[in-house]
Parts: structure tokens; sequence; C-alpha cells
């Protein structure tokens, strides 16, 4: 196993890690709209914290030698199923391959943002 620690996404904030990648797979943690440097929330609208999940996100693949492209499989998580087709807008500028997908509202999100996105990819 190999653990991603990239210091272009947040770092974790609680006891695991990024992302693990065994074999040729990469399973990143859940990425919330956080600032890299600062660990502050980025943005106040689901529009906006998605893009800074998204930048979070690419981070990580791009740590380990892959892009949203090499996405199979993302598990996303809203704290208002409301923000679905906004949040979709900007899911699909980002994983345009289309990978297979669970979107889920839960009752809150960690630091009260508004989305979480997950992914696992295939590295190589």
């Amino acid at each position: 196993m190999n653990i991603t620690d990239t210091k272009n996404a947040p770092a974790a904030i609680g006891p695991y890690s990024q992302a693990i990648s065994v074999g040729n797979l990469l399973f990143t943690s859940g990425q919330i709209p956080l600032d890299p440097a600062t660990g502050a929330v980025v943005g106040e609208t689901v529009e906006q914290q998605a893009e800074q999940v998204m930048k979070n996100v690419g981070a990580i693949l791009e740590a380990n030698g892959v892009s949203f492209d090499r996405a199979v499989k993302t598990t996303c998580f809203l704290a208002d199923m409301a923000d679905f087709a906004v949040f979709n807008e900007v899911y699909g500028r980002y994983f345009t391959g289309k990978p297979a997908r669970s979107c889920v509202a839960v009752k809150a999100l960690p630091k009260g943002v508004l989305c979480e996105v997950e992914v696992i990819a295939e590295l190589g």
C-alpha cells in the first residue's frame, strides 16, 4: 500500500490518509472544500464548494500520476439534495469519462460544508 500525502490538497483532519493505492487502484478519502494552504472552507454556495472539492480531488489524482478520466467510481455526498442539479453541473465538467457514481444526501458533513466527493481511480 502507498499513502498519498500532497501539500496541494488539504491535509487529513483525522486519523486517515488523503488516499491509498493498492495494486492498480487508488482510493481517495472524501474531499471537502478546504483550502489546502489554510484549511479554511472555500465558498458559500454548493457551486463554489464543488469547484474547490474538484480542485482537491484533482490534486490527489495528479499526485498519483492520473487525472479525472481514470476515475472508475465516485461517491458524492450532498447536505441537501435540492443542490443536485448545480452540483452535477460542476461534477460533469471534471468527470467527463462518466464513472460509476452514487450520490446521496446526508444529515451533515464535516465543518458544515455542502458537498463531499470520494473517488476510486485506476492507476497506470
